[in-house]
């Protein structure tokens, strides 16, 4: 069959997708959705309301692609009752019609009305039409609305003189303000913050059913006064304020056996019973009681209970974690027992991997990864990971024989708290800090080049303050790399090369660095989420200031060594910036702009090869291949490794792209990229051009591309095609190349097009 033929049959099936009708059955009508007017002489926002009016619609039509109807052709053509599997798969696949005949256009507009009340449009009237054509029916809904009411002020007329003193006092904090529209939610809204204000100061049995709005509304002025009151009889425990007589704690709590008794074996550790023997208690009393900050005497504070469930279960040695309350036996009114019911997971586990990995030059391969884990390794819920790991790699979309061979074991022990040389007063985060200790070997062998053997020792802390922020600090990085078995090839490479071969020499690097991360991606529901990623690194100042009180400067030209190698000295900054805009679940658009500057000094005149940045590939400018870019307006060609690409000082990228969903786990994505690397300044071979406030911007690359993901939530296989649009390395004012674009021609495509498949999203 050839193309023609192909291209009549897709024509074919697209108007048989397209006429789904002639597939309903007689005197049935297909609900096609409905359309929201909003009418008003008053200055209203008809954005919202119409939003909000169109929430209010039910039910919804038929899903349809660009016009079309797949899923419900597929469900029509099926039959109504199939026979073969084939069918049966098609129905099971479509989606059945939603008829006109279950739409009930009345009471959806009894519901727009509702819903229109609760914003505070309380003289709004919604009206219905039907508007029918060849077996397609949709419902017009016009809403005419006036001005809506707004507070006027909100009155506290409370009994209880302690609970009214709280309120009032936190009024400056309330969701209603004045002037504002009237809105119910709002209400609801600030009746759960009283009742948490007040769980937190003691009030455990407080309920936000206790707390009334009263309204009192003026039709004239269109505005509606509110006075906050308690129900007419609540229950004295809701007025009372409760505090923590007894604590009681089973690390070693099981459904199978229940709640242990405490008249039985206990261990009582600062005012805190510890039930069970002393034999019993893997973890010590002193590393649990870190966690919790349920204090014998203390008010009971709802804040107090969240900070220690969740300290508990990220200590990462338990299964679940829940606190149970009872009030207390003794004589004085007003106390709570608190059961503290820990269920440990197994303290040893071993777990055997294997992935494909992807790495950011290309080269990607099988991985083995053996682990052992011990949870509790010194009876302080210290977490110590052994691993050793193996992989074969191969660059993906390299016709060559690039391959290599690496063995990585590592050690790391994770401590739950902060171990520093000074104390560090504790925060009432909810998030346990962590102290890591991470000692690793690494060797690599790329075939036909060299062997590469490197050391590597960290320590630094990990805490969170809150859901959307992440500090991570490292004072101590040491990292050692030395060279072997350097090949003719390998070598002639880098002597064409003496600014590649110097970054290459100059891989002992010790220093520190810090990394912020805020991450709104967390929050699910939100239209728009903001990510940000701040990182700071430093190298070689504490040996160069040795060298420098032994009387000795260092210098590039007669550089110092440690332990036979030079060390590197220099400062790095980087921003990752990004920005989602969600229009549905499958639906958004994804911005990434990175900024990333980084400057050698002292010991050094480059920076480590692999401290540098670069810029090409399936996480970067998709359109180039990877690390191929700059410096500046330098024209790499791609060699036989991409591990041998010229990297920069500077680096600039900004990302665009629109992701969409196609059919379950396939998802589409539209995508736009630009950036560069560049040398801060010139360097003896004259490689590009170095960063110039006046002229990066005419020596940015752009590309752009479409690309399938098959996205199964815990795996994303990503296929992303992009043609470069501007080439930086050709004369100036012919670097945008749109015009050369054709498809058609073998060698463009040959020369132009890049594939990239990786793991993941880009961004």
């Amino acid at each position: 069959m050839n193309s023609t033929k192909y291209f009549l049959l897709l024509i074919v099936l697209l108007l048989a997708a397209c006429n789904v009708t002639k597939h309903l059955s007689a005197g049935d009508t297909l609900y096609t959705g409905a359309q929201i007017k909003i009418v008003s002489t008053d200055k209203v926002d008809k954005g919202t309301i119409k939003t909000a009016a169109q929430a209010s619609v039910r039910p919804l039509p038929n899903k349809s692609y660009l016009g079309l109807q797949p899923q419900l052709w597929l469900y029509l053509i099926a039959g109504e009752n199939p026979k073969s599997k084939f069918k049966k798969w098609l129905k099971k696949t479509g989606e059945a019609p939603v008829l006109m005949s279950s739409v009930n256009p009345a009471a959806t507009a009894s519901v727009i009305d509702a819903k229109l009340f609760n914003m505070g449009y309380f003289d709004s009237h919604t009206e219905f039409k039907i508007v029918e054509k060849k077996r397609r029916a949709s419902v017009i809904y016009s809403s005419y609305v006036q001005k809506p009411y707004t507070v006027k002020g909100i009155a506290y007329d409370i009994a209880d003189d302690s609970l009214r003193h709280l309120i009032v006092s936190d009024k400056d904090h309330s969701l209603i303000k004045t002037g504002e529209d009237y809105s119910l939610d709002k209400l609801k809204a600030e009746r759960i913050r009283i009742d948490a204000l007040l769980k937190n100061k003691g009030y455990f049995y407080f309920n936000p059913d206790y707390l009334l709005f009263k309204a009192d509304t003026s039709a004239a002025n269109h505005t509606i006064s509110l006075k906050l009151t308690l129900k007419d009889s609540i229950p004295v425990s809701a007025v009372t304020v409760y505090r923590i007589h007894n604590v009681f704690i089973d690390q070693n709590y099981s459904l199978r056996n229940g709640v242990r008794d405490s008249s039985q074996d206990t261990i009582m550790y600062q005012n805190v019973l510890f039930l069970g023997k002393k034999s019993d208690m893997n973890i010590h009393p002193k590393v649990i009681l870190r966690s919790v900050y349920l204090h014998k005497d203390a008010i009971y504070s709802s804040a107090n209970y969240d900070i220690t469930l969740n300290r508990l279960m990220s200590m990462g040695t338990f299964k679940f974690v829940q606190v149970n309350f009872t009030k207390s036996d003794t004589a004085a009114r007003g106390y709570l027992d608190a059961t503290i019911l820990m269920t440990p997971m197994t303290n040893h586990t071993f777990q055997a991997e294997l992935d494909l990995i992807s790495k950011s030059n290309n080269y990607t391969g099988p991985r083995i990864n053996l682990s052992m884990l011990n949870r509790n390794a010194f009876k302080g819920a210290e977490l110590l990971n052994l691993t050793m790991a193996g992989s074969f790699e191969a660059q993906l979309g390299q016709h060559n024989n690039s391959f290599s061979y690496s063995l990585n074991p590592q050690v790391e022990l994770t401590f739950p708290r902060f171990i520093t040389p000074f104390e560090i007063k504790p925060s009432n985060s909810i998030y346990i800090p962590k102290t890591n200790f991470t000692l690793s070997y690494n060797f690599l062998q790329r075939i036909n080049y060299f062997d590469m053997n490197t050391f590597q020792f960290g320590y630094g802390f990990k805490w969170k303050e809150n859901l959307l922020t992440e500090n991570e600090l490292t004072p101590v990085s040491i990292s050692y790399t030395s060279l072997g078995n350097q090949s003719p090839a390998f070598i002639a490479l880098l002597d064409a090369n003496p600014f590649l071969k110097k970054s290459y020499e100059e891989q002992f690097i010790v220093g520190g660095n810090y990394s912020f991360t805020y991450n709104e991606q967390v929050i699910q529901g939100k239209k728009l989420q903001y990510y940000f990623h701040f990182t700071a690194e430093t190298a070689g100042n504490l040996l160069s200031l040795a060298e420098l009180i032994a009387g000795h400067k260092p210098s590039p030209d007669n550089p110092s060594k440690i332990v036979g190698s030079v060390y590197s000295q220099f400062a790095k900054l980087s921003v990752d910036g990004r920005a989602y805009y969600n229009f549905t679940k499958d639906n958004k658009l994804a911005f990434r702009f990175f900024a990333g500057d980084a400057y050698s000094y002292g010991n050094s005149s480059t920076l480590p090869y692999s401290k540098q940045f670069f810029s090409g590939g399936p996480n970067s400018i998709r359109a180039f291949q990877i690390n191929s870019l700059g410096p500046g307006t330098y024209h790499q060609t791609v060699n036989n490794n991409g591990f041998l690409q010229l990297g920069g000082d500077i680096k600039l990228e900004m990302n665009g792209e629109y992701r969409f969903g196609i059919y379950r786990f396939l998802k589409g994505a539209l995508f736009v990229d630009a950036g560069n690397v560049w040398l801060q300044k010139s360097n003896p071979d004259n490689i590009g051009t170095p960063f110039k406030i006046g002229t990066f911007m005419n020596e940015m690359a752009v590309g752009a591309g479409a690309g399938l993901r098959f996205d199964v939530s815990f795996f994303v296989l990503r296929f992303d095609l992009a043609m470069p649009l501007r080439k930086p390395w050709l004369e100036n004012n012919h670097r945008w190349v749109i015009n050369q674009i054709d498809f058609a021609s073998p060698e463009w495509r040959s020369n132009n097009l890049v594939l990239n498949i990786a793991i993941g999203y880009p961004f």
